[in-house]
């Protein structure tokens, strides 16, 4: 959601008319305010075998959206895109856009029909990254045009000064604990289990270490993943010393993101690595698995370690804890990463892709 939220923003400063629409439980809504009309199509969750559950998701997303008088519609989502091509197909609208920010490994049919009509589907596709747009050419045999996404600066920066610094820390209650930041939740793709691995494995060396986990909103039910991943941090003595915050308020966040000291992405898959390129634009030490589409895979502004090794990635964050010139060295690194990436640049390569979209309306 926060890429489609700061693009509509983007777009909304450069002229032009923008809604968000968007599946959510009763009494949920955007994690932040925002000026951008919001449109929320109520869905109340039900206890029932997990493809019926996706079913209805689908029904009431199709039934509550609203889209006359659109010249875009836009879907960054296998669920709204699949709602938006009911639409289309039965000709309450004539184009359907769809980002596909990556592919899932989905095991439950339902999930799987909706992700591959989403992709094969649309009339025009768009990617967040190059690799993807190699990847669904390669798999699926279909063109994707690629937009990046981006970061603000204003809300994602390092502490103005040491008080400012303090006074974070002190309002997180973190002490002089060494705390190492993920946003995302609990789930499969994150790598969390993997992630638990090695904070188990940094406390040995560095005793004052807590993790803290914030995020993780989602439309999907990751009971299981939770339950193990509570088990394990049982069965590794590590439960106290991990902080489980869920979803936060955006000055919370922001707030949390100057406070921490390392910031850990161990995702197994993504389409670009959004919350590693805030916790850079935040001035925080980043330590991230090597996916190619990173745009921090340079290894000038994070250290990079391979997917599902924990031993690694647990002593990736013990030399940023020890280290004070590697901390400087990837900090100055990221500067450069924040500077190609910003939400005006994405706003004007929306723009060009709406423009195809309206020759060939």
């Amino acid at each position: 959601m926060v890429h489609a939220l700061e693009v509509s923003e983007a777009l909304t400063r450069r002229g032009h008319h923008v809604e968000l629409f968007a599946l959510a439980r009763e009494g949920e809504t955007l994690y932040r305010p925002t000026r951008v009309p919001l449109n929320l199509v109520r869905h109340t969750p039900f206890d029932a075998p997990f493809d019926e559950r996706i079913l209805a998701m689908l029904d009431t997303y199709a039934e509550g959206l609203r889209l006359d008088g659109f010249d875009i519609v836009h879907s960054q989502d296998c669920l709204s895109a699949n709602a938006a091509l009911v639409l289309r197909d039965a000709g309450a609208i004539d184009h359907v856009i769809r980002t596909v920010h990556h592919v899932d490994d989905f095991t439950s049919p339902s999930l799987i029909e909706c992700q591959d009509r989403s992709i094969l589907a649309p009339d025009q596709l768009l990617c967040v990254s190059e690799p993807w747009v190699k990847r669904l050419r390669a798999d699926y045999g279909v063109e994707a045009g690629l937009v990046s996404n981006g970061v603000d600066p204003r809300r994602f920066r390092p502490p103005r000064d040491r008080a400012e610094r303090e006074r974070a820390r002190h309002l997180a209650g973190f002490g002089d604990r060494f705390v190492v930041l993920t946003v995302g939740g609990i789930e499969p793709r994150k790598g969390s289990l993997t992630l638990l691995e090695a904070f188990a494995l940094l406390r040995q060396s560095v005793p004052n270490a807590l993790l803290v986990i914030a995020g993780g909103t989602t439309l999907f039910d990751y009971r299981y993943e939770l339950e193990r991943f509570a088990e394990r941090a049982d069965q590794l003595g590590v439960t106290e010393h991990i902080w489980r915050l869920g979803a936060l308020a955006s000055e919370e966040l922001e707030r949390l993101f100057r406070a921490a000291d390392a910031f850990a992405f161990p995702s197994v898959k993504e389409g670009f690595g959004l919350a590693a390129l805030e916790a850079v634009a935040a001035g925080l030490p980043l330590v991230a698995t090597d996916l190619d589409v990173l745009p921090m895979a340079d290894g000038h502004s994070a250290l990079l370690v391979p997917v599902g090794d924990a031993a690694a990635l647990a002593a990736a964050l013990e030399r940023v804890a020890r280290d004070r010139s590697l901390r400087v060295r990837l900090r100055s690194g990221g500067r450069a990463v924040v500077e190609r990436h910003t939400w005006e640049a994405s706003a004007i390569a929306h723009e060009r892709a709406y423009e195809q979209a309206a020759v060939a309306r």
